[in-house]
């Protein structure tokens, strides 16, 4: 092709365009094409389920003719976002087929709780939950190890990962004590019942491993309601462990006179390593009154102490200090003879073994007891009597 040259005008006439290669020409096509369909709106992409955090805390313990399980509720999915709300509860159990002696058993699902009523079974924030067995169920796997695992659910679509597997040996508990008994001394309450002498199933308990005790104080406004009917008494706080006992008999020496307690006493079967508790005795509801008196005072002492010119003579009664810790104080007491108790002489109870006769006569003889009152306003019996006399004036 010839190249262009100067006309004799002195224009200059342009080289005509070269045509792009057709697949250069495509591939502009294409990138526009997707650019386009990169900066058009997509179509929203719906949000996950989310999968609550796995249960890592579970633990058992065998409860009268069932198993509680406690464990710690889940706030988090495993995304670390907050759940916004309980998640239902699965729980799973395991018995191992007859005869097998290794290997982990399958587990099956027992039962759920929904998730508006978890909330029921949170105390000091765990849950607990009781699976509940047949006592015959229970009877057929006496001495047998269980396993328990939980699931959480926070969507139908997608429950959590295991919990830790918590495994147990369950037994053949004791029947239900039903004639628990209390008795109030000075320093006891004292508690008692008939020992089972069957299983919850009604076979012979063959074994008993001795006796825990239980106790609430009541609410205070609550006594004359839970003297009604224990079983809705309202507890300041929930029933708790007092102590271990070997025989069916307890003295309860941690009380105060004037509260209101609930008890309740529980069988102990099983091995020492893993005990299991019979199911709740009756309740027993008891207001211990303070009916006990102190001691007598002893060592009572009366001196006669001459006038002088800031007082005048007088009788000085001692004695010996009571040693109770609910001692209120003293009364004192003048009588003109030794069979009678006489008059009180103090306005107000003394509060330390001391007291001044001011009001004695000259050539009068007077007989002295003395009296301990506690807070309670028991009062004693009178001390031993005392005589003293005051002296005649010198003429």
């Amino acid at each position: 092709m010839e190249t262009a040259k100067q006309e004799s005008a002195g224009t200059v006439t342009p080289e005509r365009p070269r045509a792009l290669p057709i697949l250069q020409f495509l591939s502009c096509v294409c990138l526009l094409s997707l650019l386009g369909s990169c900066a058009a709106p997509g179509e929203p992409t719906p949000p996950r389920p989310p999968v609550p955090q796995a249960i890592a805390d579970l633990a058992v313990r065998q409860l009268g003719d069932g198993v509680l399980l406690t464990f710690t509720l889940p706030r988090r999915s495993v995304e670390g976002a907050v759940l916004a709300e309980p998640p239902a509860v699965e729980v799973y159990r395991g018995v191992p087929p007859a005869g097998a002696t290794t290997g982990k058993p399958s587990t099956r699902l027992v039962f759920t709780v929904p998730s508006d009523l978890v909330a029921h079974y949170l105390r000091e924030g765990r849950i607990e939950l009781l699976d509940s067995w047949q006592p015959e169920e229970l009877a057929r796997h006496s001495g047998e190890q269980v396993i328990y695992l939980v699931r959480t659910r926070a969507s139908k679509k997608r429950a959590s990962e295991e919990s830790n597997v918590a495994d147990l040996r369950v037994y053949s508990v004791a029947e239900p004590i039903t004639d628990l008994r209390a008795g109030v001394t000075q320093t006891a309450i004292e508690l008692s019942w008939s020992p089972p002498e069957r299983t919850s199933a009604g076979a012979p308990l063959r074994s008993l491993r001795g006796y825990r005790i239980y106790r609430a104080e009541v609410e205070p406004g609550a006594e004359g309601a839970a003297a009604q009917d224990p079983s809705k008494a309202k507890l300041r706080v929930p029933l708790e462990l007092l102590a271990p006992a070997p025989s069916a008999v307890f003295l309860d020496q941690q009380f105060e006179f004037g509260h209101t307690y609930l008890y309740t006493v529980r069988s102990v079967v099983g091995s020492e390593s893993n005990p299991a508790e019979s199911a709740d005795s009756s309740p027993l509801v008891i207001t211990p009154r303070d009916l006990f008196p102190p001691a007598a005072p002893k060592g009572l002492v009366a001196i006669f102490v001459p006038a002088t010119s800031s007082a005048p003579a007088h009788l000085e009664l001692t004695w010996s200090i009571n040693t109770e810790t609910d001692l209120a104080g003293y009364n004192v007491y003048r009588s003109a003879q030794l069979d009678t108790l006489g008059q009180r002489l103090n306005a107000e109870l003394l509060p330390a073994p001391v007291f001044h006769d001011m009001s004695v006569a000259p050539g009068e003889r007077y007989t002295y007891r003395v009296t301990a009152v506690d807070r309670a306003g028991n009062e004693s019996g009178p001390s031993e009597p005392m005589a003293a006399e005051v002296p005649e004036r010198e003429p």
